[in-house]
């Protein structure tokens, strides 16, 4: 390399930045005419694909300037192909990556598109399995022999696997959690140890859940997935919220339901998280030993809705009660 001059040295720099100045002005203009075609179409994942491929445009078009200018350069034909090896490495690295991600993202704006709560755990299985094949492209690429790293990965696997068990049994019971929609993101929980509250994530390890005085609650997987657990939010999140009320026996049970029902039906519209679309309705329970028994059976939104609209309704079963002389 001692005969080499700095116009050697210049020419393929000067390539360099020729061809990355000119990307930068095809990607102004390029990507400007992509999104306006991508508003003119109902598909919203292109918007997703330019989106991810702007960034990496840019290097793109240096890495193609630094192997034009390799190729046109008077450096050995060694270090030329050892440099282009890594170029090439590196540029399966980027699609790599870029792949991932417009993969990850498919998966969250077809969950969110599909009104389905989506936990970090699938986007990022989804990212580590494309990393993976790209990574096996690349040694191939190298010219890498593949099989006997497999070999090597499935012994080592092994014992990482014994060495590992609480946290992959952690996994798979996250990812077997994830796949059986039994619990999901967004979901009303009760556990029979105690714990409640809304599903936050499931992440590799742990189920986040926040309870109702807002703190968060880290549940183990395999905790989760061994413990009995009462979903507020299956079949359907509406429920039936019974309220008891007892009332004397001087009263007419006939006075009771009507007075109860027309409650119930004027709170419908005001109370916020009382369902409208289901009728209420009044049950004589029983007869207590100081008075008659009934229970006012609404319907209310969602788990969370439970305590503030028993709350209101009972102010206004007080107030009506005492309005209508009857003795509680």
């Amino acid at each position: 390399m001692n005969d080499l001059s700095h116009w050697d040295f210049l020419i393929p720099v000067s390539v360099t930045m020729g061809v990355w100045i000119a990307g930068l002005i095809v990607r102004r203009y390029l990507f400007r005419y992509l999104h306006r075609l991508a508003e003119q179409t109902e598909w919203e994942f292109d918007d997703i694909i330019i989106r991810i491929i702007r960034g990496p445009f840019v290097i793109w078009t240096l890495m193609l300037g630094i192997y034009i200018a390799l190729q046109i350069s008077r450096l050995p034909k060694v270090v030329v192909s050892d440099l282009g090896r890594v170029f090439s490495g590196l540029a399966i690295l980027s699609v790599t990556l870029v792949a991932a991600n417009i993969l990850a993202e498919f998966i969250r704006r077809s969950a969110t598109k599909a009104q389905v709560a989506t936990p970090q755990l699938i986007p990022n299985i989804a990212k580590i399995f494309v990393i993976g094949i790209g990574l096996l492209v690349l040694l191939g690429t190298w010219g890498i022999q593949i099989t006997p790293i497999l070999t090597a990965f499935g012994i080592g696997g092994l014992a990482v696997a014994l060495a590992l068990q609480d946290t992959l049994s952690n996994l798979f019971a996250g990812f077997y959690t994830t796949l059986a929609k039994q619990v999901r993101v967004g979901d009303f929980i009760k556990l029979d140890s105690g714990p409640e509250g809304q599903v936050v994530d499931i992440s590799w390890r742990t189920t986040t859940v926040r309870n109702p005085l807002n703190n968060l609650i880290i549940i183990p997987n395999t905790k989760l997935s061994q413990s009995v657990i009462t979903n507020y939010a299956l079949p359907e999140p509406a429920l039936t919220l019974r309220l008891p009320v007892s009332v004397s026996y001087e009263a007419e049970p006939e006075d009771i339901e009507r007075v109860l029902l027309e409650i119930a039906k004027s709170a419908e519209g005001e109370v916020p998280g009382l369902a409208v679309a289901a009728e209420p309705e009044v049950r004589l329970t029983g007869f207590g030993e100081s008075g008659l028994e009934f229970a006012l059976i609404v319907r209310v939104r969602a788990f969370q809705d439970e305590e503030r609209v028993a709350h209101e309704l009972r102010k206004r079963i007080f107030k009506r009660l005492r309005a209508e002389k009857i003795k509680i």
